[in-house]
């Protein structure tokens, strides 16, 4: 199975969303313990979440809108 469809289930789990049907967790995980450039993919993807939510919760404090006007 091609990187794409565990980059999107990677994607996926990171939302707190389902997997595609395609991909099971263990499948996942399978391919994460033996795919170098997916693990790069899945810390990039957390770093972006951990980012963009850091970042929403500083504008919900200052009072600012969640997205720029």
């Amino acid at each position: 199975m091609p990187c794409i469809r565990f980059r999107a289930a990677i994607s996926a789990r990171t939302e707190g969303d389902r997997l595609p049907p395609e991909v099971t967790p263990e499948e996942l995980d399978a391919h994460l313990a033996t795919c170098l450039d997916c693990r790069r993919w899945a810390k990039h993807v957390r770093t972006l979440r951990e980012a963009t939510d850091a970042l929403l919760l500083s504008r919900k404090r200052t009072g600012a809108p969640p997205k720029p006007v």
